[in-house]
Parts: C-alpha cells; sequence; structure tokens
C-alpha cells in the first residue's frame, strides 16, 4: 500500500474515533444527567465546554511541537492519552469526575486534531488534497451517525458508561497501526523554539471568563454588574494576548500567516461557520429527548441522521470538484445551503415527524460537507509545508472556538425567551412537571438559537465574498 494512504487511512481513523465519541456523549447527556449524582445543567454544559475548551488551548501549541519533534510521534502519543482517557471516563461516578477525566480525553484528541491534517498534506501532491482531505472530513460524518446511533442503542440498552468502551478497541488499534506504519514526511526542524506559556495561559483566560460569564448568566443568574466584569476581563486577556502574540519570537498564533489572504479569509469564515453550528446538535437532542418529544437516545439519534450522512456524501463530492474547479464557488454554495437549512428550523414546533426534519437537516448536513473540504483544503495550501503543523493547529483552533462559544451564546439567548429554572430543568433531566408555557416559550427559545445561525452564516458568505476575490485565488501559490 502506497503511504499516501495508509496516512490518509490512519488519520480517518483518528478523526472518526473523535468525532464518534462527541456525539455519542451528546445523544447520552440526557441519561448521563439524570443518572450522576448531583449534576445540574451547569455540570451538563461543561461536560463538552471543558473538553472544548481544553483542545482549543492546546492545538496551536501541539501544532507547534509537531513541527519541532515530529507530526507522527506526537499524533501516536494523543491515540495513547485519548484511549486512557476513555477507560477513565466510563468510571465516573459524579459529574465532577466525568468533567474532569473528560479533560484528559481533550489533550489526545488535541495532538490528533492538530497534527491529521498537516500529515495528509504532507503525504499527498497539491492537486489530490482536497480529494485526501474531503475523504478525511467523511469519517467526522460517519462518527457522527455512529456515534448517533451507537450512542442511542448503548445507552438504552446497556448504560451511559458503555459509550465510552467503544473507544477502547479503536484506540488501541489505531496507536498501534500508527507506531507500526506512519513515518515523518517533513523532517522535524528540532530548533531551540519556545513554547508560548503566557500565550496560552492569557488564551486560556479569555475563553474560561467569557464562557463563565456566558453560562453563569444564562442559567445560575448571576448579576449583570457580575456579567460585564467577567466579560471585561475575557477582553483584557484578549488584550494581553494579542500584545505578547506581537512581542515574542515563537507565538502561539503567528499572526504572519494571517497575512496571506486566503489563510485569513479561510480561518476566518471557518471561524463564524463554527460559530453558527456549533450549539446545533446539542439543543436538538435536548429538544427531541426533552419534554418536548419524549423521544429515547435512540429514537432521537435516527432522527438526526440525515444531517449525518448528506455530509458525508458532499464532503468527498466537493473535495474532488474544488480540486478540478477551485475552492471558491463550492464555500459560498456551501455556506448559503445551511443558511437556508436553519432558516427552515425555525419553524419547527412541538410535534416533529421525521419527514419534516429530513430537508433542513439535509440542507445543514449537505452545506456543511460543501463549504469544510475546500475551505480546508485552501488554508493547508497556503501555509509553507514547514509552518503546517501550526497552521493546521490555528485553524483547528478557531473551529473548536467557535463550537465552544456557540454554546455559551446559545444557552444565552435561550435564556433570555425562558425561565432560568425551566431552562436548567430541561438540561438537567428533570423537566418532567414543566408546564406547557415553559415548553412553548422553550420552543420559542430554539428558533431564536436558529435565527441567530442563520445570521452568523449570512455575514460568513458577506465576509467571504468581499475578501474572497476570484482573482486572489487565480494567482494564488499553491504548494
Amino acid at each position: 500500500m502506497q503511504y499516501k494512504w495508509v496516512a490518509l487511512s490512519n488519520t480517518t481513523i483518528g478523526i472518526l474515533m473523535s468525532s464518534l465519541d462527541t456525539n455519542i456523549v451528546l445523544i447520552a447527556l440526557p441519561t448521563i444527567a439524570s443518572s450522576l449524582r448531583g449534576m445540574n445543567a451547569l455540570d451538563v454544559l461543561w461536560v463538552l465546554l471543558g473538553y472544548q475548551l481544553v483542545v482549543a488551548s492546546v492545538l496551536v501549541n501541539f501544532g507547534r511541537l509537531s513541527d519541532i519533534f515530529g507530526r507522527v510521534r506526537l499524533y501516536k502519543m494523543g491515540f495513547a492519552i485519548f484511549t486512557i482517557g476513555s477507560g477513565l471516563c466510563s468510571i465516573s461516578q459524579t459529574g465532577a469526575e466525568l468533567i474532569g477525566f473528560r479533560l484528559i480525553q481533550a489533550v489526545g484528541a488535541g495532538f490528533l486534531f492538530s497534527n491529521s491534517a498537516a500529515i495528509v498534506t504532507d503525504a499527498f501532491p497539491p492537486e489530490e488534497r482536497g480529494s485526501a482531505l474531503g475523504i478525511n472530513q467523511i469519517s467526522i460524518v460517519v462518527g457522527s451517525v455512529l456515534g448517533l446511533i451507537l450512542g442511542g442503542v448503548l445507552t438504552s440498552l446497556i448504560g451511559w458508561s458503555s459509550i465510552f468502551w467503544v473507544n477502547l478497541p479503536i484506540g488501541t488499534f489505531a496507536t498501534l497501526w500508527a507506531h507500526f506504519r506512519l513515518k515523518e514526511i517533513s523532517s522535524p526542524s528540532h530548533s531551540r523554539k519556545q513554547i508560548d506559556l503566557a500565550g496560552n495561559l492569557t488564551f486560556a483566560g479569555a475563553l474560561v471568563t467569557a464562557l463563565l460569564a456566558l453560562t453563569l448568566y444564562a442559567i445560575v443568574g448571576i448579576s449583570l454588574l457580575v456579567t460585564l466584569e467577567l466579560l471585561s476581563l475575557s477582553a483584557i486577556f484578549f488584550v494581553l494576548f494579542f500584545f505578547e502574540e506581537g512581542r515574542v519570537a515563537d507565538p502561539m498564533f503567528d499572526l504572519s500567516l494571517f497575512r496571506n489572504r486566503i489563510f485569513s479569509v479561510g480561518n476566518e469564515t471557518i471561524f463564524l461557520n463554527a460559530l453558527s453550528r456549533g450549539s446545533f446538535t446539542l439543543v436538538m437532542v435536548f429538544y427531541l429527548q426533552g419534554p418536548i418529544m419524549h423521544f429515547t437516545p435512540l429514537q432521537a439519534g435516527i432522527f438526526l441522521v440525515p444531517l449525518s450522512v448528506a455530509l458525508s456524501i458532499m464532503g468527498p463530492i466537493s473535495g474532488t470538484l474544488s480540486d478540478r474547479y477551485g475552492q471558491r464557488l463550492f464555500v459560498v454554495i456551501g455556506l448559503t445551503l445551511s443558511t437556508i437549512g436553519f432558516l427552515i428550523m425555525t419553524n419547527i414546533g412541538g410535534v416533529l415527524s421525521f419527514y419534516s426534519l429530513i430537508i433542513p437537516l439535509v440542507l445543514i448536513g449537505a452545506g456543511m460537507g460543501i463549504f469544510a473540504s475546500p475551505n480546508r483544503a485552501s488554508i493547508m495550501s497556503a501555509a509553507p509545508p514547514e509552518r503546517r503543523g501550526l497552521a493546521s493547529g490555528i485553524s483547528t483552533t478557531l473551529v473548536n472556538v467557535g463550537n465552544t462559544l456557540s454554546i455559551g451564546i446559545a444557552f444565552i439567548l435561550m435564556g433570555s425567551s425562558i425561565p432560568r429554572s425551566a431552562l436548567d430543568s430541561i438540561f438537567a433531566g428533570t423537566s418532567s412537571g414543566l408546564l406547557t408555557g415553559s415548553l412553548t416559550e422553550f420552543v420559542h427559545s430554539v428558533h431564536i438559537v436558529f435565527i441567530a445561525s442563520a445570521v452568523m452564516l449570512i455575514l460568513s458568505i458577506m465576509l467571504y465574498l468581499t475578501f474572497a476575490n476570484k482573482k486572489m485565488w487565480e494567482h494564488a501559490v499553491v504548494s
């Protein structure tokens, strides 16, 4: 087997495992919330947010470490850490334990995410990268589908702990395969570059304080003054972060990469796209399994499958076509289809059929698939070969930051139209006694979230069309 196929298949398994874990946890969250001792809505959120915060905070420096010491070496380490974290999650007895063990998982995921695209980009020639990354991205959707269905089956038949057992055989096999078959294509630099500790701390501080402000205000009901103080502290951390990045020799975010217009616009667009869709599956899982529809985990998973299937079909098709005809058109088409899907979702009510969800979910999923491959290919090709680990880390960090902030923003929007006590009951799995009025308000709050998602995508399209002009793409140097 040619090495490029070894690299593609192994990294695809890595992305599959992490994607599987994301959706398998999401579909089981309502059951987890009602099963673990003393768990409330805030704990439920931080099972997700804690994981995403760690991934977002470490990705770029893990990418830098990989450029220095070798992508394959740290990629293999990521597989092992993620697998160990999964085993620990399965024996959690409290919400705090589960959150803590998820942080271990997140460190492993950081190594996987920061290196997979760079390993594939190294292994494939420029004219095949879009197709390769498109296939690579299929695993996200396959993992999403398997996570939704498998999570529903395991949670319903065995219990929530079993959802973490799935990663153990996959992770063990993939770790061994990576150890024996993957090799370094780009020579590690072995330079004396330093890790930007101050940049990491200020970046993490900015994200943590922003998310604490959003989630505590939406769920706990802290005062507006305290919320503004936390947001102000977050802004100060961000200012210090950018000051630090412009001062140090080896910054966490190498801002010089953003001088390349293709790299800059691609990352700005990918961030807004993540900000629009990051909360979608979480909101729908509790909409379907909560007091509105009363679905089982398996039923909820089946209802959400069309989105993942559409994404898995359109991802590789878009990657192949964009290699031939250019990325720009497909990025815009993908964002437009997702926008239409979110607008249709604003009409969902208290009674849903599988067929009423097919069209909007297919549009959202197809749009994501069409957008992802050409956009990621343009970002990676715009980066110099010796800095692709760093570029991949920056891009994936922005996706994770967008996904994380999306959840916080969604809860702020929902909290603006439903009492906090009702919102906490719904997401803590204790909503069986809610009044009809509160349920109506919850449906309305979900509509507001979907409207906001559509607005973000429209802004993304406008930004892309304004700055990603055709001439720029035609004269781009792809190396």
